[in-house]
């Protein structure tokens, strides 16, 4: 298999080839954006009150000559009616929501959840939720969501292998300190959205972000999903030359 960043694969992101690119997967085409941590800058904004950033085209606006860095940027985890983070949530070492280890109904709670974080090299992770917090960790950047789709390699038991529950989705992969973040282009089931991200992308952890809200930014793909009212955003930026 070749590899993608670090990530492996059945066909790789070549250095000068856009950050994002197109494949299809058991019938159903996905978007993939690649995070090279050798390479890139990443960064989680979270909206909610006093902060009313809501879709991709206000993430744009909101970053100044930045803008001219950016890579991609997607839906970045589960959030409140006031757009407020519903997991944990880290901002440049700032921790801006608490981890949620309690227990309900949806997707946030399907078990296993998990953290996806940012060390302060900037290598990326995914951690089951008690084991994050059983650990001394320090992210830069994280978000916290459900539910895991694999895990050590291993899909999810309690996701089933084609549910009828279909939506446009998005989630995240790592391998290597680097990442893989995902949106299909049709609706998809979680059971197919892991197999993508475990038999395609070769991700042996990959964690659910959200769905039927799910939007992405890609400059070179000419792509701005319309989404309103999201509440929090990944951003990857080719990082500044000094």
């Amino acid at each position: 298999m070749a590899a993608i960043g670090g990530l492996t694969g059945h066909a790789a992101w070549a250095d000068e080839r856009p950050a994002c690119d197109v494949r299809t997967f058991e019938g159903t085409r996905f978007t993939v954006c690649a995070y090279r941590a050798s390479d890139d800058e990443l960064r989680l904004i979270a909206g909610g009150p006093g902060r009313p950033i809501g879709s991709l085209a206000g993430l744009r606006a909101s970053l100044g000559a930045d803008v001219q860095r950016v890579s991609f940027a997607m839906n970045a985890g589960m959030y409140e009616p006031n757009r407020s983070p519903v997991g944990l949530f880290v901002a440049a070492g700032r921790t801006l929501h608490p981890l949620n280890q309690a227990t309900g109904f949806g997707n946030f709670f399907l078990a296993p959840n998990g953290v996806f974080w940012v060390d302060a090299v900037g290598a990326a992770h995914i951690t089951e939720t008690a084991a994050y917090a059983a650990g001394a960790r320090r992210p830069t950047w994280a978000t916290q969501s459900g539910p895991l789709l694999v895990e050590a390699g291993r899909l999810n038991p309690h996701v089933a292998p084609n549910g009828t529950s279909l939506a446009i989705r998005n989630g995240v992969g790592v391998s290597g300190g680097d990442a893989l973040f995902v949106i299909s282009d049709a609706p998809v089931s979680f059971g197919r959205l892991a197999r993508f991200f475990r038999d395609d992308l070769g991700c042996q952890d990959a964690l659910y972000l959200d769905g039927s809200v799910s939007g992405l930014w890609s400059p070179a793909l000419h792509r701005l999903d319309p989404t309103r009212g999201l509440g929090t955003f990944v951003v990857v930026l080719k990082r500044a030359t000094p």
